[in-house]
């Protein structure tokens, strides 16, 4: 039977990475993402063990769905949440636009956990939380987007305690800035100068995999992960 690998938002950046890893690592990936061009890029480069949903994640049917759908093709071994975006802007000035936008991640994330939950819970499997440390502090200008990060954590924490001790392993992830095109719309906020001295995120990718599926007998539950900060 194939073991499943299911991540979402992994069409680009770290989830593009995380789906790399995973393959490398002979899983079947089902990659959920909205970026149609990006899905169909990976379906050419990644022709077997691979299948890609284009879909909105913050849509409950969408996703009830795409998992009936996942869970006939083999055993779901690994959900790894990673899809959302932000909006970086000052309190004043957001709009309910930039707060649907912020929270779709939360929504997708409560939604897949859900319904893989279902398939999982007897016999077992892992999920994992991909947020940020925004979901650790208050930062400037990421007064919403923090919101929803908080709100991930919350929720990744009540996971843990409703599957403390059974065969589900919940895994909350909270890496620094990353370089990738995140920051793309927010360049008074995140220059790309900025953004290139950020983490790698395929040695990021490597890093959360290495810990997940760590083949010892202790479980890391919180990963914070950030770059070395080296002076001139």
């Amino acid at each position: 039977m194939k073991k499943i690998a299911i991540v979402t938002g992994g069409a680009n950046g770290l989830g593009f990475e995380l789906v790399k890893v995973l393959f490398k690592n002979n899983f079947f990936v089902c990659n959920v993402d909205k970026d149609e061009r990006a899905l169909q890029n990976i379906e050419k480069s990644l022709p077997h063990n691979y299948k890609s949903f284009c879909g909105d994640v913050s849509d409950e049917e969408f996703v009830k769905t795409t998992v009936e759908e996942i869970s006939k093709l083999g055993k779901i071994e690994v959900l790894i949440n990673c899809a959302g975006s932000p909006s970086f802007k000052i309190p004043t000035e957001y709009t309910a636009a930039d707060v649907d936008l912020c929270f779709e991640g939360l929504k997708g994330m409560i939604y897949f956990c859900t319904h893989v939950l279902k398939l999982i819970e007897e016999k077992g499997g892992k999920i994992v939380n991909i947020m940020s440390s925004a979901a650790l502090r208050g930062n400037k200008q990421e007064s919403v987007y923090c919101a929803t990060k908080w709100a991930e954590r919350g929720y990744t924490e009540s996971l843990k305690a409703a599957y403390s001790g059974s065969k589900v392993q919940v895994y909350g992830v909270y890496p620094g800035g990353i370089n990738t095109n995140f920051y793309k719309n927010s360049r008074d906020y995140v220059s790309l100068e900025k953004q290139q001295t950020f983490m790698p995120a395929n040695d990021l990718a490597e890093i959360i995999y290495e810990n997940v599926f760590a083949e010892k007998k202790l479980v890391v539950e919180d990963l914070i992960i950030n770059r070395i900060k080296t002076s001139c």
